[in-house]
């Protein structure tokens, strides 16, 4: 079966088709230009469309039709940065691919068995009754594939006891998997809780945005100030972390305080991923700044020490692609994974599908 993935971010996005021995072809652009993108492309068995946010209702993948279309778009204000690129990715390939098969994957479903203590709020029943509050999950089908690449790099069987995967990009969560199932993680009802990340706030006093509100600003003006003009945008003017390492080493005083208070959340997230489960046996990178900036993992590695996590410098430094980075005698093994949703997404799509 030769299944095209469609990978939509808040404005571009990634298609690849992969055939029955995973080979690739790929291109990207951005989502306007879908149809010529998928002109250019093998015409496919079947498609898969990533969905951020997949509720309460949608704990594994499902094939699309009129019926899960129009719910998917009742989920549109949960994840606004992205849920609206796919439902657009999803009506052009519907067009475009007349016949085509579509099914909808999900990044919350990998967290659909949270412990309810784990996944629940501590808000009035009435609210967690009548809206469905609870802590979701996201970065599902980078945790997915990074559980099932650890345990075939390191020739686990059974699945690694006790791992924090670390997906580190312009969004970023940590999830705790114990035997392959994700028991705890750092996002919760929207992808806005837990880590600093590009241009998200990540956790906050939820009575700062009430106070703003209440001061004058907007919803809309809160909204777009929490999803996009906060995080390292707003503590250093960019979110992009490149231009931040470059702006820290000529000692700019903005990008080496954010850097500060990116590796502060991180650290803590990440010592409670581990106390989520009981110690730590596996810390895993991935993500376009978790496989690709060394410093940040170095620094995360250093932050825990008292955890049993050291790096190899020389290794650290050098990884491209999947590597193992851990230092002599570590009692934890550092992994690099490369991002790969798009395996994850054409597995689904073959299980779904027969």
């Amino acid at each position: 079966m030769r299944v095209l993935t469609v990978n939509p971010g808040s404005s571009s996005l990634k298609l690849s088709v992969l055939d029955d021995d995973a080979l690739v072809t790929e291109v990207s652009g951005s989502r306007d230009e879908l149809p010529e993108l998928i002109s250019e492309l093998p015409r496919p068995d079947a498609a898969g469309v990533r969905f951020v946010h997949g509720g309460a209702e949608f704990a594994a993948p499902v094939p699309v039709d009129a019926a899960v279309t129009e719910r998917l778009r009742g989920l549109a204000d949960l994840a606004p940065l992205h849920q609206p690129a796919s439902l657009h990715a999803l009506a052009e390939i519907t067009g475009t691919l007349p016949g085509v098969p579509v099914v909808a994957c999900f990044d919350t479903a990998f967290h659909a068995g949270l412990p309810d203590e784990a996944a629940t709020y501590a808000l009035p029943r009435v609210w967690r009754d009548r809206f469905g509050l609870r802590r979701f999950g996201f970065h599902g089908l980078s945790f997915a594939y990074a559980v099932r690449r650890v345990g075939e790099l390191l020739d686990t069987d059974p699945a690694v006891p006790r791992m924090v995967v670390c997906h580190l990009g312009s969004g970023a969560s940590l999830a705790a998997v114990a035997a392959g199932r994700s028991v705890d993680t750092t996002m919760g009802f929207t992808p806005l809780e837990g880590l600093v990340m590009a241009s998200r706030a990540g956790s906050i006093d939820p009575g700062i945005p009430l106070w703003l509100l209440k001061h004058g600003l907007t919803l809309d003006e809160v909204n777009d100030g929490l999803e996009r003009d906060s995080g390292l945008r707003g503590l250093a003017g960019t979110g992009d972390m490149r231009e931040l390492r470059r702006l820290a080493e000529d000692h700019d005083v903005p990008a080496l305080a954010a850097l500060d208070v990116y590796h502060h959340r991180l650290r803590a997230c990440a010592a409670a991923m581990a106390a989520a489960l009981g110690g730590l046996d596996v810390l895993v990178f991935t993500g376009g700044v978790g496989e690709h900036d060394p410093s940040v993992r170095f620094r995360l590695a250093a932050d825990l020490a008292f955890l049993g996590v050291a790096v190899d410098p020389d290794a650290n430094d050098e990884a491209h692609g999947d590597a193992d980075v851990s230092a002599e005698g570590a009692s934890v093994r550092t992994l690099v994974v490369t991002a790969r949703e798009d395996l994850e997404i054409a597995a689904e799509v073959r299980r779904v599908l027969g």
